[in-house]
């Protein structure tokens, strides 16, 4: 059974930056593609970044520059580095997980993770 941790979220002036941090248990994380993804309400959950289990990443275009997703097979977690945060990004932010042997393109789409964490308040205030 996978179980997705996420920590890090939080209150932050726009400007500022958060680290989101997501650990992986109950499989070997260095099998799995990582991504993630926010919601706010009213809205679908929308792709922000991602990586794949050999390193590669993609972002989303409103993040681009300024998110940095990386991953530590050996803590078995997954990091979004998020900088220059605009009171755009206040949203749940959510980490997701795919097996890597079953997804050959890291996917950007929630039909492309079947496991999920809780997901965590990311606020960033103008």
């Amino acid at each position: 059974q996978v179980q997705l941790v996420e920590s890090g979220g939080g209150l932050v002036q726009a400007g500022g930056s958060l680290r989101l941090s997501c650990a992986l248990s109950g499989r070997t994380f260095s099998s799995y593609h990582m991504g993630w993804f926010r919601q706010v309400p009213g809205k679908e959950r929308e792709f922000v970044a991602g990586i794949s289990r050999s390193g590669g990443s993609r972002y989303a275009d409103s993040v681009k520059g300024r998110f940095t997703i990386s991953r530590d097979n050996a803590k078995n977690t997954v990091y979004l580095q998020m900088n220059s945060l605009k009171p755009d990004d206040t949203a749940v932010y959510y980490c997701a997980a795919t097996l890597a042997s079953l997804a050959s393109v890291l996917p950007t789409t929630t039909g492309g993770y079947p496991y999920w964490g809780q997901g965590t308040q990311v606020t960033v205030n103008s």
